[in-house]
């Protein structure tokens, strides 16, 4: 179930990455534009672009928030997403100089006596969301290169490693420490397996 405060917060959440991620992309290292395009920048590149943040960038950080929701409420808990405005401000300046701060906000989840193991499974569900999203964009990869088509499952791969990976860093309140604290054998082959997809797609 979603509360009217909760579709709320993922509309504009979702809508802003769009926008943030779109300007990042034009400006930084993957040079969609050109790809895309002559080169030439116009009214329809800008529309094209923020339709394919919105398509790839969007649900990696939405749906991988919502996993968190969904998981957790099978284990009977309150869960629901809330932005966090400034967290979106801050994607949306820092997009402008082609690198991107992306936290739009968080799953809060409610509950007493949750286990160290509900705890892990819950967190793993954010990182396995992404994991799976880029594996639907990969099959777009075997088009031709210079196709909107190829670039969606580009885009749509890359940034859906890169969050899967860096939510399973074991540190802080990321994802990754409580699932390293509840299953080392769970933890290490996924984030041994998405450092080695990272390289391979970033270097």
């Amino acid at each position: 179930m979603f509360s009217g405060i909760e579709i709320r917060d993922i509309v504009i959440s979702w809508i802003a990455l769009g926008v943030a991620f779109s300007f990042a992309l034009a400006q930084g290292g993957l040079n969609v534009i050109q790809l895309a395009t002559t080169g030439q920048f116009s009214a329809s590149d800008a529309i094209t672009l923020v339709s394919i943040s919105l398509v790839t960038v969007g649900p990696g950080f939405v749906f991988h928030e919502l996993s968190h929701k969904f998981v957790a409420q099978r284990y009977g808990y309150w869960a629901e997403f809330r932005m966090w405005p400034m967290g979106l401000v801050l994607a949306l300046v820092t997009s402008l100089i082609g690198f991107i701060f992306a936290a739009p906000g968080a799953t809060y989840i409610s509950g007493t006596n949750i286990t160290r193991e509900e705890n892990g499974v819950i967190s793993v569900a954010g990182p396995m969301m992404n994991v799976a999203i880029a594996a639907l964009f990969t099959p777009l990869l075997l088009l031709n290169g210079s196709s909107l088509l190829y670039l969606v499952g580009y885009i749509g791969v890359r940034i859906n490693v890169f969050l899967a990976l860096f939510n399973l860093l074991p540190i802080g309140p990321l994802d990754g420490a409580k699932v390293f604290r509840w299953n080392k054998l769970v933890w290490g082959p996924l984030f041994i397996g998405l450092g080695i997809a990272f390289v391979y797609l970033y270097f």
